[in-house]
């Protein structure tokens, strides 16, 4: 790509956080953002293997099919505002989903949009070469070499990509880009590379672009939500999602649409900044390495935070592998009990349950109970009041097994509750088993892996 500037400035906005994001925040941004690119960051860790078992059911499928909904909806008003649409929406499928999103504009009457779409990052048929070439894939967190241990249980395999084919597709003319697994990031900083003429070997820019799509790329998580500052965010279920526009020389602005509910301040955006990281002087992405501790945040005016001073260094050699393999089957119930004596019915209730698992021969891994109202999420550091006189107390139990079968007596049990646990015992509808993915995230060399760009037209 030449290293010469195209444009003075790029303004990019967010559409989507995750798979499950509200849709009218993205539809107003289509509308009224004047936006030159609309970003969809609809895939988490675990998405890939959900989706990838969807596909092994149905070759067609493996695709985020909120996708095809909402880029059929968003296409005529992203046209007439002059707007790109990016997204990560194509899962483990991303040609599928291309095709799925060509037939729905074509049903609403949209004809003529070209649509980019990005792979590469499925490198699931490759692993055993990969071991054959003396890959060890060792465990990024745990420094385990013990591969062969799961390599019959891997459901997907996909390398976290960059920005590249992201830049090729919109270089080719896309109206519409359609990816697999990128990195989140890579979303904002594909469209700001191609608009504003960087280069990978402008590590500063590049560290912008990395910092801006950072902060962007989880929506309403630096508009207001997820803040310890929850209780100062203003019409939240109104809430707008973010906007950046992007200088030639690497400065930023951050904003939303005026008028529209939640928060821009310099503390949404600094607690943004670090969600999710390790190491903040070197965050690491296929495009390049941004110092998070450079930046210098201040708020310009009412809902607009000026991001100045990104650094940088060059891309690095390896891509992030990120392998998702069965890992066995959860089965869990939810009981709520009464006042009085709500915490003495739920204990009793973990004692009769755990006297059913052992009758029924329960073969589990781990069993874990928690008091919903008491230690649900802080666990053994929750401290337990003296006196029972609380309103009502929930018991949540899971149970980790080998087979179907075993996790299906959980369900029993926790139903038998009905009559054997104690006066005042209620629930709804018992939980079905359910099978869990584990991940296994290594590291890849990057000239191991390539990107691919093909074009549909609707």
């Amino acid at each position: 790509m030449p290293n010469t500037l195209k444009n003075t400035s790029v303004r990019l906005g967010c559409g989507a956080g995750f798979w499950g994001d509200a849709f009218d925040p993205a539809l107003e941004l289509a509308e009224r953002g004047n936006l030159d690119f609309l970003c969809f960051d609809f895939l988490a860790e675990l998405t890939m293997s959900l989706l990838q078992r969807v596909r092994a059911k149905d070759p067609g499928q493996g695709y985020v099919p909120d996708m095809v909904n909402w880029f059929a909806d968003l296409a005529a008003p992203a046209k007439a505002s002059g707007t790109t649409l990016v997204c990560n929406g194509g899962g483990v499928n991303p040609r599928a989903g291309a095709e799925a999103l060509a037939k729905a504009m074509q049903v609403k009457g949209i004809a003529g949009r070209k649509i980019g779409v990005v792979a590469g990052d499925d490198v699931l048929g490759r692993l055993q070469a990969f071991r054959d070439a003396g890959m060890k894939l060792t465990h990024m967190r745990t420094g385990e070499d013990g591969f062969d241990r799961i390599k019959s249980k891997v459901v997907s395999a996909n390398v976290y990509l960059g920005s590249d084919g992201i830049i090729e597709a919109l270089e080719g003319g896309s109206e519409i880009v359609v990816t697999g697994r990128v990195t989140d990031s890579a979303l904002f900083i594909g469209p700001a590379m191609h608009r504003l003429g960087w280069g990978f070997d402008q590590p500063d820019r590049i560290a912008s672009a990395i910092t801006v799509g950072h902060i962007l790329e989880c929506a309403a998580g630096c508009t207001g939500g997820m803040s310890s500052r929850f209780d100062q965010m203003p019409r939240m279920g109104e809430v707008g999602f973010p906007i950046a526009e992007i200088s030639g020389d690497g400065t930023a602005t951050i904003s939303k649409l005026p008028g529209s509910g939640g928060h821009v301040d310099q503390f949404t955006v600094k607690e943004h900044l670090v969600y999710e990281i390790g190491d903040p002087r070197s965050y690491f992405t296929p495009d390049g390495v941004a110092d998070f501790t450079a930046p210098h945040i201040e708020e310009t005016g009412a809902d607009v935070v000026r991001v100045t001073g990104m650094r940088g260094k060059a891309r690095p050699d390896s891509l992030k592998l990120l392998i998702g393999y069965s890992d066995g089957w959860i089965g869990e119930g939810l009981l709520m009990f009464p006042w009085p004596n709500a915490h003495a019915r739920a204990r009793k209730a973990e004692e009769t349950l755990r006297e059913r698992f052992k009758r029924l021969g329960l073969a589990s891994s781990a069993i874990s109970f928690n008091y919903i109202g008491l230690n649900m999420l802080h666990g053994p550091a929750a401290p337990i009041p003296a006196s029972d006189n609380l309103n009502e107390v929930g018991l949540r139990v899971a149970v980790k097994t080998a087979s179907r079968d075993e996790a299906e007596k959980v369900r029993r049990a926790c139903s038998q509750l009905w009559i054997m646990g104690p006066g005042g015992t209620s629930f709804g509808a018992p939980m079905k088993p359910r099978p869990t993915i584990a991940l296994w995230p290594t590291l890849v060399p990057r000239d191991l892996v390539s990107h691919s760009v093909e074009y549909i037209t609707s």
